[in-house]
């Protein structure tokens, strides 16, 4: 019985350190490349999802051009907006920089 109490105990201590491993690798580290004074000028082309979509298809601009790819589409939504967090949801992309209103992702054409 007691045998029984302790192999119990030992998998639910397993089970609670790997749901702990999982969670700690879902955070998502800070971004290091940030700007703390106003956001800069940004070219915003139309919604990139739709229209209506918060999160934009970023044009070229002198804040924007290291983070231009030719293979990709650079996007900016919000942070902390739900369409910023259904982007992530949907394609799993990480953030590239951030300034004080917006977070901006490097989306893959393929």
């Amino acid at each position: 019985m007691a045998t029984t109490i302790h192999l119990k105990q030992l998998l639910a201590s397993f089970a609670v350190l790997s749901a702990t491993l999982f969670l700690t690798g879902c955070i998502e580290t800070p971004v290091e490349v940030a700007v703390s004074e106003p956001d800069p000028d940004l070219v915003f082309v139309r919604g990139y999802r739709s229209p209506s979509d918060e999160c934009q298809l970023v044009g070229e601009s002198a804040f924007t051009v290291d983070f231009l790819d030719d293979a990709a589409d650079l996007v900016a939504c919000p942070t902390g907006s739900s369409a910023m967090q259904t982007l992530l949801a949907e394609t799993g992309s990480r953030i590239v920089t951030q300034t004080n209103s917006f977070s901006f992702f490097s989306l893959p054409y393929r």
